[in-house]
């Protein structure tokens, strides 16, 4: 096990997790739910509940949600620990904990995913789940890469 890679990976985890809630909290006491606010031309910041996972899928799935998100990110913390010696593996794993650790957070608070950053014709997303996108395309470099 490299030591360095874990702690590199928490870091990561708990800066994406803080970011997350902060911006989080800055919507949700700058915005009231459904209210938009311009930002620039095709950005909006909207304050929307997601009670489901991407694009408000398995809203409603309650705790069956919960089990398949954690085995998903037990999965990934095997995969990490036992490949912890491959270059830059810490970045995308730290990432993707991180943004799911951030989604959880507001379920177990809320209920709900709090989003906020609205583009034009793409759902209601927040830094959580960017992290989480560029983390999955970040391991599947890294994996591939390895090759």
């Amino acid at each position: 096990m490299n030591q360095a890679a874990i702690a590199k990976a928490v870091a990561v985890v708990g800066l994406t997790v803080l970011v997350d809630q902060v911006t989080k909290a800055i919507a949700t006491t700058s915005l009231e739910p459904g209210q938009d606010v311009n930002v620039f031309l095709g950005l909006d910041m909207t304050y929307v509940r997601n009670e489901g996972v991407a694009f408000g899928a398995l809203s409603g799935g309650g705790p069956l949600l919960v089990t398949v998100i954690a085995l998903a990110l037990a999965g990934l913390v095997a995969y990490f620990v036992t490949n912890s010696n491959m270059p830059l593996l810490w970045l995308p794993v730290g990432l993707i904990l991180g943004g799911a650790l951030g989604n959880l957070a507001d379920r177990a608070r809320e209920g709900a995913v709090v989003d906020f950053i609205d583009p034009i014709a793409w759902p209601a997303f927040n830094l959580a789940d960017a992290a989480i996108v560029v983390g999955v395309l970040g391991l599947v470099y890294v994996a591939e890469a390895r090759r």
